[in-house]
């Protein structure tokens, strides 16, 4: 049986108020909730290495306001792997700020839906409703990645390895998927952006970043059924998974912390 460890790393923060991150606001509109944002290890026992998410970089950081604190390639040296010779990352979707560190694993196939593909480069991208969280350099390093045959697409869900699947949940994105662990021992589910804090899938409150509102609503009891009754479901820019969790080694605490 194949053993897993799931870690997040955080690589960048922002200042953020409460009404920010729900579909009509919420009751307590100017309380501080900050956003953390995070890629994400998997490693197995065998030693083979997924990343999930490349981050953003130093352009994205400054156009939006956010506080880059270490790139994913810095993020997962950090747990011991070179960005230059990891060989599989998955992409959850294409926003900025989870697909705009490409070209730092140059060596990686990566792994996309391809609903999301098609989302990305079609006509809704002539919308800036849809666009804005988009940066098109991230869009054309993964259609680069395309004809160098460095991209293996997904229509639905996935198996790249025993007990390590992929799930096409939409919502957020016409294409979002999250990732399921079996890690050997318990069930981690990657939840990405399906759900950006606990309190909108526990509470039922919808992120205001949304393709199919029906999706991401139904997005949340797939997450669920996933976990399952022992399973544990992490969300994409909480910053309770660092009281949840523990951090993947001392040194590493308030920076990386290890799911299961």
């Amino acid at each position: 049986m194949t053993n897993y460890e799931v870690h997040a790393i955080k690589y960048a923060e922002r200042d953020a108020v409460r009404a920010e991150h729900f579909i009509g606001g919420d009751p307590h509109d100017d309380a501080p909730m900050p956003m953390d944002y995070f890629v994400w290890l998997i490693r197995s026992s065998s030693g083979q290495e997924w990343v999930v998410d490349t981050g953003f970089e130093q352009d994205d950081a400054q156009a939006r306001n956010r506080t880059l604190l270490r790139t994913a390639a810095e993020g997962v040296a950090l747990l011991g792997v070179n960005s230059e010779t990891v060989s599989d990352v998955i992409i959850t979707h294409f926003h900025y700020d989870h697909a705009g560190g490409v070209n730092q694993f140059p060596k990686a196939t990566f792994h996309v839906q391809d609903d999301e593909m098609s989302f990305a480069t079609g006509r809704d991208m002539t919308h800036k409703a849809y666009r804005h969280a988009f940066n098109v350099r991230h869009v054309k390093d993964l259609v680069e990645r395309v004809f160098s045959e460095r991209v293996t697409f997904h229509a639905g869900d996935a198996e790249l390895s025993p007990g390590l699947t992929l799930h096409h949940i939409g919502g957020h994105t016409r294409g979002l998927q999250v990732v399921r662990i079996d890690t050997g021992s318990s069930v981690v589910v990657l939840a990405s952006d399906a759900s950006h804090y606990w309190a909108n899938m526990d509470e039922g409150r919808p992120f205001p970043i949304v393709d199919d509102l029906s999706k991401m609503i139904q997005g949340w009891q797939t997450l669920r059924h996933l976990a399952g009754s022992g399973g544990v479901i992490v969300p994409g820019h909480d910053p309770l998974v660092f009281e949840r969790f523990p951090p993947s080694s001392p040194q590493l605490e308030g920076v990386a912390v290890r799911l299961n």
